[in-house]
């Protein structure tokens, strides 16, 4: 649906770089020498397919395994009011709305994007603390996370993650002078990371949290911050980090039970979901037990179509399944990373800053639920982007994968016949 939408329109959206795409901008590639140029050859692609195919392969497969997860939901007190297919239509219908936001995004010119990124922040601040007034934010699993609006719910964390790679990324371009000074260069950026930092704890959301400081901790030092503040900075956080669980008892078992699931004091609390996580990638050994044939989901894997949807494909695709899921999310954050290279390349530094922003959100966040999943990191309550049941994750996942489709589509607009 996404490459039929795209390239239907591809063609009518022509950009209009920052820079005079007239001038000639000496640029070396993979060891060719290359010339900036007008607009690409009619026969060269305007819009990165191969990309696309992998972000619709990685939402397919997550329809597909979302229905599988989901399908013994119905049988739970929680779930009786709901049909087997509820959580597939409401994934589905997600998946259409975030499509058309998609398309929309893509025909967003980069530049706009660089004038709407503190207005953009900004207002997910505001709604970060309206989620947090009661009979506005809608509590589920004891965490106020969510605004309702009828049959579906938006998770203001999630425009959080997409407004900190825009905002993160200007600052940079407007510290670029200052990026050598801890106190100009470093300190408004964590200001602004520590105002939502406290509203997503506020919200018992960490996870968030956690994935929106290395997303700002990324786009610093990608973009040339003193090596010695990035490392007091990853020193503070690790500090931070060692408190919280010093003087959290929740996360301090969340730790221990990491370190010894099988242990009898945690196995049937906080490592209950790591245990049968573990219990489902095994029983798929290479191959798996074959689609919709996981008995881990029937309500023994609490939250399988969410956090836990890796373990469910381990289970009916085995080792060979994971291996894919991986594969797939390594070449779509390098390709990412790759286009933001050659925006910078190309002196749009936004534009590159910003690709390479969306590639560190999407691969940290996949590696942390990855890493959950197989029992290789504490659970975190971090879903798996493009895959994982979550409108509100689904649609910002998709509109920033469209913005980085953007960039190298203005980025093709400077290079010989539309390549890069």
């Amino acid at each position: 649906m996404i490459a039929r939408l795209l390239r239907k329109f591809s063609q009518s959206g022509r950009t209009s770089p920052q820079d005079d795409a007239s001038m000639t901008l000496p640029v070396r590639l993979n060891a060719r020498h290359l010339q900036a140029s007008g607009p690409p050859d009619a026969e060269g692609e305007t819009v990165d397919q191969a990309m696309i195919w992998v972000t619709a392969i990685l939402l397919l497969w997550g329809l597909v395994m979302v229905y599988s997860a989901s399908i013994a939901l119905p049988e739970m007190d929680r779930y009786v009011r709901y049909t087997h297919h509820h959580f597939l239509q409401l994934d589905a219908l997600w998946l259409l709305i975030s499509s058309i936001v998609a398309l929309l995004a893509w025909q967003v010119p980069i530049s706009v994007w660089e004038k709407l990124a503190r207005p953009l922040f900004a207002l997910s601040l505001v709604l970060l603390v309206l989620v947090l007034i009661p009979h506005i934010g809608k509590v589920v699993n004891g965490s106020r996370r969510w605004i309702g609006l009828g049959l579906l719910s938006f998770q203001p964390s999630e425009l959080a993650k997409f407004t900190v790679v825009l905002y993160a990324a200007d600052y940079m371009v407007r510290k670029m002078e200052d990026k050598e000074h801890l106190f100009k260069a470093v300190w408004p950026m964590c200001a602004a990371v520590l105002a939502a930092g406290v509203l997503l704890l506020a919200e018992t959301d960490m996870g968030a949290f956690l994935v929106i400081a290395v997303i700002a901790m990324g786009i610093l030092f990608l973009g040339g911050v003193n090596a010695t503040v990035f490392l007091l900075i990853t020193a503070a956080m690790v500090a931070a980090f060692g408190l919280m669980v010093t003087f959290s008892d929740m996360h301090r078992k969340r730790i221990f039970a990491y370190l010894d699931p099988w242990n009898a004091d945690y196995a049937l609390d906080k490592g209950y979901q790591l245990t049968h996580s573990l219990i489902a990638i095994g029983r798929g050994e290479v191959f798996g037990v074959g689609l919709g044939g996981s008995v881990e989901k029937l309500n023994w894997l609490p939250e399988a179509h969410t956090d836990f949807l890796l373990a469910v494909i381990g289970e009916e695709f085995g080792l060979v399944g994971i291996m894919l899921v991986i594969g797939l999310f390594l070449w779509l954050v390098r390709r990412m990373m790759n286009i933001g290279r050659q925006a910078i390349t190309l002196k749009r530094v936004f534009a590159g800053l910003l690709a390479q922003g969306v590639a560190i959100w999407v691969g940290f966040q996949a590696f942390i639920n990855m890493g959950v999943n197989l029992g290789a990191l504490p659970t975190k309550g971090l879903t798996l982007p493009l895959m994982s049941y979550g409108g509100s994750a689904m649609l910002l996942n998709l509109a920033a994968i469209a913005v980085v489709l953007r960039v190298d589509h203005e980025n093709r607009a400077l290079m010989p016949g539309g390549r890069t």
